[in-house]
C-alpha cells in the first residue's frame, strides 16, 4: 500500500523543483535495514502490579503476545457469511448487516423508581393536598433531564453508522491496528460478569466514533460514549444519543443547595447505576477535548469517573472493570491550523463538509495510520482497597521549592506535591473530600497507564530526531541509520511502536506526511538533505515528538538534574572532558532530580516508566532487562523518592553515569575487613516504607562520573533537549515578571506572555517555545509556586504580582533555578 501511495504521489502534478526532489529523491539504492522489526517487539499494557496485583495475574496469560494485530477496517469477502462476485462488491454493507447488536433499552421507569431520584422526589413533595400534582410535576422534569442525558439506541442508524464508518476509514486511513491480544484481554473481562468502562485519552474527536466502530466489529456490543457538550451542536447531540451517546445536562452543574441540581444529579446517578446494571461498556475521555487549552484531565471526565465509583462504593454493582485505551495517529487528522483557540461546537452540515475536506485532502498522498491500544482491564474495587492505604500527606508547591528557591534552606521536605489544575464540577462536588481524592488520583493513575501502551509512531522519531539531534539538518542516508536507532532504543524501554515494514519506505511515508515542515535539498553524490522548516512548523514538531517522551522521560529528567549540578562547577561552553572530571554524589543527584520533579508540571508526569537497559549490551541482554516499574510521577504506588534510585538506574544502565569510588573511603572491592552487620545492605524492591529515607541518607558516600564513552555527550545534550520546550519556557516566563503588565486578568497575562514567548522565538528561532499551553503551564506554576497571586474580581480572576517576587533580585533568582535544567 505504501508502494501504491509512493506511485500515487510521483504522478501528482507539482510545481518547482523541491517537489521534483519530493518524488525523485527516494530513488536511490539503499538496504532496508531491519533490525529491530518482529523481534524484540514487546507486549505493552500491563495493569500496576503494586495497586491491582489480582488483577494483574488473573486477566493475563501469556500465549495472548504471541497473537499478532488485525486491520479492523479491512474487510472482505471472507468475513461475511456469502461467496460469489457480488459479494465482493457489497461486502461492507453484508458485514454491516451481519454486525450483531444487542438489546439496549434504557429503562426509563427503573430510572424513575430508583432510590435516589425517589428521595429527591420525596423531599420536594410538600405533603397534604396537592401532593400527587406536585410529583406529576416532577417527573416530567425528570422525564426531560432523562431526554438530555440519553435516547435509546437504534439498531438501524448503528447499522448505517458502521457501513458509512467503513468506507470513510478505508477512504482516510491505510489502516486501523488492533492487537488481538489486548482484545482478548478485554473479552475475558466482559465474560466475567462485571461492566466495562473504558477510559480514553482524546487526541481527536474522531476518537469517539472510531472506538464505538471498533469494538462492536469485536463483538463488545454497543459502545456508550460520554460526549463533551461543548464538542457537539444541538442537532449533531441528538443523532449522537440515537448512537448510544450520553450528554451530561447542564442542570447537574447548578450548586449544592439549587433544588433542580440535586435532581438532576441524582437522575443522572441513577441513569449510570442502569447502564451498569444492563452491562452496557460505557466510554469516558480522561482528557480535554484537542484544542482546549489549560488543565490535560478533563473536568467531565472525572465527573462520570466519579459516579462509576459512587456506583461501586454504594454496593449497586459490585465490581466494574476498567479498562485504559488510547488512539494514536501518525498525524491528526482533524488538528487545526490554528491551535491557539478551542474546537467550536461541531455541527451535522459542519461535519459533513469536515469530513469532504479530509476526504479530499488525504485521500490519496496523506493517508497515515492509526492504531487502537486497549490495555489490560483491573478491578475498580481492587484499586480503591489498596490506593486508600497508601495516601500520605502533601505540600503545595510554594512550601517545597519557594524556600530553596530564594536560597533560605537547601533541604527539600520528604513530601509528595500537591497540584491540582483540573476545576471540580457540580456532580463531584456532591462526593465526600476523600472519594473526590480517590477519583482524581485514579484519573491520573489510568491516564498514566493510557500513555504507558501507547506506541511511538513514525512521525514522533523523525520529529524528535530533526528537532532536537539535527535542527540544521541530515542527510537521509544518516537518518535512516538514525531512525532505526531511535526505534531500535525505543522498543528495549518497553514501549511499541506503530509501524512495521522496509526503513526505507517508513522513512519515506514519514517524510511525506511531514512535507510541510520538511524541506528536502540536494546534495553532492546523490543524497539528500532533510530540513526542518524555520517558523512556526516548528512547533508542530515539538508536539508530535511529544510522543516519544514517555520512553525517555526518566532519563530526560535525570540529565536535565546531572546539568543542574554542573552547570554551577563547569561552564557550560567548557569542554565535556572537564565535566567528565566532576564528581557527583549520590545525594546531590537525588536532590536535584527531586527539584526537577516538583517544578514539571503535573500533567506532564503523567507517564509510566520501566527499569533501565545498557546500550552496549546484545538486544537479547538488554530486552531481559526490561521490568515494570511502577509510575513517574508521584503516584500512591510510588513515592518520589522510589522514581530518584528509577532515574539514576536508567542513567547508569544506559551509560551515561559511571560508579566512582569515594576518595576518602576504603575501595568496596575490598570485602576482607567487611563484617556482618545487624543492618541488611540490601532491601526488597517494593518495599516502600520509611527504609527508603535510611537508603537516602546511606547514598552521601556514593559518587559518580559522567562517562567519556564517544557516544555519551551527544546523548547527553539529546536528553537535555526533549525537556527545553517546557523548561525554556518557564525561564522566559521568570524573565517576563518584570516585563508584564500587571495586575491583570489571567487571560489578559496569558494573552501577554504569550506574545512575548513569540517575540523571543522570532529573535533566537526555539519557536517550539512560542505554544499557548506552555504559556499557560508557565503561569498557573508560578501561582502554585507563590510568584503570582490570585485575586477575585467581576472581571473573574485578576493576577499580581506576590510581595515577596516583587523584588528584582528574587525574579533573577527564580530564572537562574530554571536556568540551571536548561543545556544550551
Amino acid at each position: 500500500m505504501l508502494e501504491a501511495q509512493l506511485q500515487t504521489q510521483q504522478r501528482s502534478s507539482q510545481n518547482g523543483r523541491e517537489t521534483s526532489l519530493w518524488s525523485s529523491g527516494f530513488r536511490m539504492k539503499l538496504e532496508a535495514v531491519t533490525p529491530f522489526l518482529g523481534k524484540y517487539r514487546p507486549f505493552v499494557g500491563r495493569c500496576c502490579q503494586t495497586c491491582t496485583p489480582k488483577s494483574w495475574e488473573s486477566l493475563f496469560h501469556r500465549s495472548i503476545m504471541d497473537l499478532g494485530f488485525c486491520n479492523v477496517i479491512l474487510v472482505k469477502e471472507e468475513n461475511t457469511r456469502f461467496r460469489g462476485w457480488l459479494v465482493r462488491r457489497l461486502c461492507y454493507f453484508l458485514w454491516s448487516l451481519e454486525q450483531h447488536i444487542p438489546p439496549c433499552q434504557d429503562a426509563p421507569q427503573k430510572i424513575m423508581e430508583s432510590t435516589g431520584v425517589q428521595n429527591v422526589i420525596s423531599g420536594r413533595a410538600p405533603g397534604g393536598a396537592g401532593e400527587g400534582q406536585v410529583s406529576s410535576l416532577v417527573k416530567k422534569v425528570v422525564q426531560r433531564i432523562l431526554g438530555h442525558i440519553q435516547t435509546p439506541p437504534r439498531p438501524f442508524l448503528l447499522r448505517l453508522f458502521s457501513w458509512a464508518m467503513l468506507r470513510f476509514l478505508n477512504c482516510l486511513f491505510l489502516n486501523v491496528q488492533l492487537h488481538k491480544g489486548q482484545m482478548k484481554m478485554v473479552h475475558k473481562a466482559a465474560q466475567a460478569g462485571s461492566p466495562l468502562v473504558l477510559l480514553s485519552t482524546h487526541k481527536s474527536l474522531l476518537d469517539g466514533i472510531l472506538l464505538p466502530f471498533v469494538l462492536l466489529s469485536q463483538g463488545l456490543g454497543v459502545l456508550r460514549v460520554a460526549w463533551d457538550p461543548r464538542t457537539c451542536s444541538p442537532i449533531l447531540s441528538a443523532l449522537l444519543k440515537q448512537l448510544g451517546g450520553l450528554f451530561l445536562p447542564s442542570e447537574a452543574n447548578l450548586s449544592l443547595d439549587s433544588s433542580e441540581g440535586v435532581l438532576a444529579r441524582a437522575v443522572v446517578q441513577a441513569a449510570v447505576e442502569q447502564l451498569l446494571l444492563s452491562g452496557q461498556p460505557l466510554l469516558i475521555f480522561l482528557e480535554e477535548p484537542p484544542g482546549t487549552q489549560g488543565s490535560r484531565l478533563s473536568a467531565l471526565g472525572q465527573t462520570w469517573l466519579g459516579l462509576v465509583v459512587q456506583a461501586v462504593q454504594v454496593g449497586i454493582v459490585p465490581d466494574a472493570m476498567l479498562v485504559p485505551v488510547a488512539v494514536t495517529y501518525d498525524l491528526v487528522p482533524d488538528a487545526p491550523r490554528d491551535t491557539y483557540h478551542a474546537f467550536p461546537p461541531l455541527g451535522l452540515w459542519t461535519g459533513a463538509l469536515a469530513v469532504l475536506r479530509s476526504l479530499r485532502g488525504w485521500g490519496c498522498s496523506h493517508r497515515v495510520c492509526i492504531r487502537v491500544h486497549l490495555a489490560q482491564p483491573f478491578s475498580l474495587q481492587e484499586y480503591t482497597i489498596n490506593a486508600r492505604s497508601c495516601w500520605g500527606s502533601r505540600q503545595t508547591l510554594e512550601q517545597l521549592l519557594q524556600p530553596i528557591v530564594l536560597g533560605q534552606c537547601t533541604l527539600v521536605p520528604d513530601t509528595e506535591k500537591e497540584q491540582e489544575w483540573t476545576p471540580v464540577t457540580g456532580p463531584l462536588l456532591a462526593l465526600k473530600e476523600e472519594d473526590q481524592l480517590l477519583v482524581r488520583m485514579l484519573s491520573r493513575h489510568v491516564l498514566n497507564a493510557c500513555v504507558a501502551s501507547s506506541a511511538v509512531m513514525s512521525t514522533a522519531i523523525t520529529a524528535t530526531l530533526l528537532l532536537f539531534k539535527h535542527r540544521k539538518g541530515v542527510l537521509l542516508s544518516q537518518l535512516l541509520g538514525e531512525f532505526s536507532w531511535l526505534t531500535e532504543e525505543t522498543l528495549l524501554r518497553g514501549f511499541d511502536v506503530g509501524f512495521s515494514g522496509q526503513l526505507r519506505c517508513l522513512v519515506q511515508h514519514t517524510l511525506s506526511l511531514l512535507r510541510a515542515h520538511v524541506a528536502l535539498l540536494r546534495v553532492h553524490h546523490g543524497d539528500l538533505l532533510v530540513v526542518p522548516r524555520p517558523g512556526p512548523g516548528l512547533i508542530h514538531l515539538a508536539r508530535l515528538s511529544a510522543g516519544l517522551l514517555p520512553a525517555f522521560l526518566s532519563e530526560a529528567v535525570g540529565a536535565c538534574a546531572v546539568r543542574g549540578l554542573l552547570a554551577g562547577r563547569v561552564p557550560p561552553e567548557g569542554p565535556c572532558e572537564l565535566q567528565g572530571i566532576e564528581l557527583l554524589s549520590q545525594k546531590e543527584l537525588y536532590r536535584q532530580i527531586l527539584l526537577l520533579l516538583h517544578l514539571l508540571p503535573q500533567d506532564l508526569l503523567l507517564l509510566q516508566i520501566w527499569s533501565g537497559l545498557a546500550s552496549g549490551q546484545a538486544p537479547a541482554q538488554r530486552l531481559a532487562l526490561l521490568r515494570p516499574r511502577g509510575c513517574l510521577s508521584p503516584q500512591p504506588c510510588q513515592s518520589s523518592y522510589c522514581y530518584c534510585q528509577e532515574v539514576l538506574d536508567r542513567l547508569i544502565q544506559c551509560g551515561l553515569l559511571v560508579a566512582e569510588e569515594n576518595p576518602g573511603s576504603r575501595p568496596a572491592c575490598d570485602t576482607g575487613r567487611q563484617h556482618l552487620s545487624a543492618k541488611l545492605l540490601w532491601k526488597p524492591s517494593g518495599d516502600f516504607t520509611d527504609s527508603d529515607s535510611d537508603d537516602f541518607e546511606e547514598a552521601e558516600g556514593r559518587y559518580f562520573r559522567l562517562s567519556q564513552q564517544s557516544r555519551c555527550p551527544d546523548f547527553f545534550l539529546f536528553l537535555c533537549r526533549l525537556l527545553s520546550p517546557p523548561l525554556k519556557a518557564f525561564a522566559q516566563a521568570a524573565t517576563f515578571l518584570h516585563k508584564g503588565q500587571l495586575p491583570d486578568t489571567e487571560s489578559g497575562y496569558v494573552e501577554q506572555l504569550f506574545r512575548f514567548l513569540q517575540a523571543t522565538a522570532q529573535e533566537e528561532g526555539f519557536f517550539e517555545c512560542a505554544d499557548l499551553n506552555l504559556a499557560i503551564s508557565a503561569i498557573w506554576t508560578f501561582r502554585d509556586l507563590g510568584v503570582l497571586r490570585q485575586t477575585p474580581s467581576p472581571a473573574g480572576p485578576v493576577l499580581h504580582l506576590s510581595s515577596t517576587f516583587v523584588s528584582r533580585d528574587n525574579q533573577e533568582k527564580l530564572e537562574q533555578f530554571i536556568r540551571q535544567f536548561i543545556c544550551s
